[in-house]
Formats: structure tokens, C-alpha cells, sequence
């Protein structure tokens, strides 16, 4: 019998305990573990927890204060090791605040060894009512709230909280954000993704007796999505879908990058460049943090840009224009292959050396 796990995620330290705490009693015989990454010392606290109190509390010094450190050296051992253990019948593990799921997911879906002892049942992104927008749309770099997980870590807050909210099968705000935010939060999570007011109403039961739905996951959130969203009606959020067959020029991308990449808005998709044809390239950002980077390679899809942005109120009318600027135009776009063959093409901070993914 596999033991079932539900994963916490959030970036408000708040909103994930009282969503771990009210897992906890809801479920009988559970058992709790939450991990706490400390960026300076390298250190990782892990706390495990049941209805009697606190069972273990090990600080673990890790070879990197990171997120792939942490899940190899302790997470995934312990989540382990509590699945064997027949005290218990479910478990509800908090991640490092600032976490996302997926790398855990994918490990607990490829590892067989792990696989045989756990089901991940749910994955639940905890959002701090409080400071919906804020959290989504501003540009606090995770940093700036001490929240983040490396000494280099310089993600931004509203990256990583809407990718948590993208990827989870359950979102639960700790208190009513308003209709506003809601709209916002409900644009941006998984169609199929229950959204709840209040951790007291979450059904731990519910979330033990599902599966994590990685295809759904998977195919809403991969850079490379293919996806059509659902309509947003008379939602206060916005959605801006931007495709094109052409690939980004470099040059041009350079530029005017802020163009796209700046603003209180969320935006996400692939992109493609001539000078690395082969490359399936990854856009994420909110609130004008931006990240760019190689995802993988595209093999026998066909390349495409798409860019896909959300917000509040009204779309920037400068987001098509700069969109369609930024690519190839139709005569670029006929140019020999040849013609972009180059050494470097200036993005190679970002995306690494041409030659690495020629």
C-alpha cells in the first residue's frame, strides 16, 4: 500500500503553515514534515510533526544552499522514510518556502524505488490573501523578502508564485483577497484546479484519495504549451495569447526586450531564434522580473513563439506591436538558414554558447 503524499507550496511562510496545520488535523493518522532552507548558513531544517507533537527536528548542513540539494540530501529521503513507517496513513509535506513542485513530481513519477512506497496525491499552492497582487504582479525579487533559497538566488516573487499557482491541483487563499485578486489567481491556475477560500475548508480526505495530475500540469504549464485557455468571461484579469510560426530576431530581441518583459503583468511561453534553430527557449516573468533561458530542444516539434500574458484591467495596448516587432519579418524569415549562422549572437549570458546547442 502507498502511502499518500500532498505537497505544500507558496511564498507567504504564513499561508503554507496554516494550510500544513489544517491538513494535519483534518487527516487522521498524518504525519507533517516541513523543510526551511536557511541561504546564508546552508543549512536545512527539517520538522516532523503529528497529532502528539513534534516527532523529530534535524538541522542538515547542506553541500549547496539549493533546492535540487535539498530534495537529493533530505526531502525525498525523509518523505521515504515516513512512507515506510505504518504509524502513519498519509503525508503532508511543506517545501522550502519559495519551492516549486516540479522537480520533486517528476522524481516521485520516474523513481520506481520511490514510486513503490509513494502516491503524490495533490500538490496545493497556499497564497497569502493579504497580498494577492502584490505577490503576483510587483517586482520584490524573493530576496527583498527573505524568502529566497540561495545566497544567488534571484528570482522574483510573483515568478515563482504564479508558476506555483500554475502547477498546483488545488489553490487555497488563507483569507478572501477580493473579487479582484480572486479573478486574477483563477486566470492563472489550472482550469481544472479548484480554487478555496480559507484552509479550514480545504477536504484532506479529498486530496488523498485523488492523484496529482502531472499530464494537466505538464501540458498548462510546459514552456512549449500548446493549451488553449479557457475563455475569462467577465473576469476582471485580462488574457493576452501571442503565437507566431516566426522566430524572435536577436538583435531586435536585445533591444527591446523590456517592451514584453516589463509591467504589472505575468508572462510565460517558448520562444525561438534563428541563430539557434534547434533551441525550444523559455520566457517567464511578472511584474517585470524576467528570466529567459534553454528549456530543451525541439526534435520533431515545429518551433513556435508564444507568448501568453495575464494581468488586471486592461491589456497593455503596446504588448501586439512590440510582439510582432520583435520577430522575423516575413522577408527575414526567407533569408537562408545559412545567413544565421553566426558565432555568437549576443544572448549568451542568458541562453549559453550557440556552439552548446548547435
Amino acid at each position: 500500500m502507498r502511502t499518500p503524499l500532498v505537497v505544500v507550496t507558496g511564498v507567504d511562510t504564513m499561508a503554507m503553515d496554516s494550510t500544513l496545520m489544517s491538513l494535519a488535523w483534518d487527516l487522521p493518522r498524518a504525519v507533517s514534515v516541513r523543510h526551511h532552507i536557511d541561504p546564508h548558513s546552508q543549512v536545512l531544517t527539517r520538522v516532523v510533526s503529528d497529532a502528539d507533537g513534534i516527532v523529530e527536528k534535524e538541522h542538515i548542513q547542506l553541500e549547496h544552499a539549493c533546492v535540487s540539494c535539498a530534495l537529493r540530501e533530505d526531502i525525498l529521503p525523509t518523505l521515504e522514510r515516513l512512507a515506510r513507517d505504518d504509524r502513519w496513513s498519509a503525508i503532508v509535506s511543506g517545501l522550502p518556502t519559495a519551492t516549486e513542485a516540479g522537480q520533486l513530481a517528476h522524481t516521485l513519477g520516474t523513481n520506481s524505488r520511490l514510486a513503490r512506497h509513494l502516491k503524490l496525491s495533490s500538490v496545493v499552492a497556499a497564497v497569502g490573501g493579504g497580498g494577492v497582487v502584490r505577490d503576483l504582479l510587483s517586482d520584490d525579487t524573493l530576496e527583498e523578502r527573505c524568502v529566497h533559497t540561495n545566497p544567488d538566488d534571484d528570482r522574483g516573487v510573483g515568478e515563482v508564485a504564479c508558476a506555483q499557482i500554475e502547477f498546483a491541483d488545488v489553490v487555497v487563499l488563507d483569507t478572501d483577497p477580493g473579487a479582484e485578486a480572486t479573478d486574477l489567481v483563477r486566470a492563472m491556475a489550472r482550469p481544472d484546479a479548484p480554487l478555496v477560500t480559507g484552509a479550514d475548508q480545504l477536504d484532506g480526505a479529498a486530496l488523498t484519495a485523488q492523484r496529482h495530475q502531472s499530464t494537466l500540469a505538464h501540458q498548462w504549464c510546459a514552456a512549449e504549451t500548446n493549451v488553449s485557455a479557457p475563455a475569462l468571461g467577465s473576469s476582471r484579469a485580462w488574457r493576452l495569447d501571442l503565437s507566431s510560426s516566426r522566430p524572435f530576431h536577436p538583435e531586435r530581441l536585445l533591444d527591446r526586450i523590456e517592451l514584453l518583459g516589463t509591467g504589472a503583468h505575468r508572462s510565460r511561453g517558448s520562444f525561438w531564434l534563428p541563430t539557434r534553430p534547434g533551441a525550444l527557449l523559455e520566457w517567464s516573468g511578472a511584474g517585470g522580473q524576467l528570466s529567459i533561458g534553454s528549456y530543451s530542444a525541439w526534435g520533431r516539434r515545429t518551433p513556435l513563439t508564444r507568448l501568453i500574458f495575464t494581468g488586471l484591467g486592461q491589456p497593455p495596448s503596446t504588448l501586439g506591436p512590440a510582439f510582432e516587432d520583435i520577430l522575423l519579418t516575413p522577408q527575414e524569415a526567407q533569408l537562408d538558414h545559412h545567413s544565421w549562422s553566426v558565432l555568437e549572437d549576443g544572448l549568451e549570458p542568458w541562453l549559453g554558447d550557440i556552439r552548446d546547442v548547435a
